[in-house]
């Protein structure tokens, strides 16, 4: 089963819930691409790489502070769960739904 898709996500973040669209194209190389956009607006996935059904990939926040993002997810059938690693802020529980 492939692995892209359009999810729909939320992170648990400090700042409460945030919801958003992840969106997964794979590039058939172990690579991935895509975007994850929401409330704070939209973010690029950056290294995106696919290992089975795990998918690792960063992303450059700019509001409400520039960091770089490092998370995590794992697919299963529809689901998707994870992490978003932010830094000093620690991880934050990711979820989401094929759409």
């Amino acid at each position: 089963m492939s692995v892209a898709g359009t999810y729909n996500t939320t992170v648990k973040s400090p700042m409460g819930d945030q919801s958003g669209t992840f969106t997964v194209e794979d590039n058939g190389d172990g690579t991935f691409s895509g975007s994850m956009a929401g409330g704070m607006g939209s973010m690029d996935v950056v290294d995106g790489t696919v290992d089975g059904n795990t998918l690792s990939w960063k992303m450059n926040m700019v509001v409400p502070m520039p960091m770089t993002l490092e998370c995590e997810a794992v697919i299963d059938g529809a689901s998707l769960t994870g992490s978003v690693n932010a830094g000093a802020f620690g991880a934050m529980p990711l979820s989401g739904t094929r759409a």
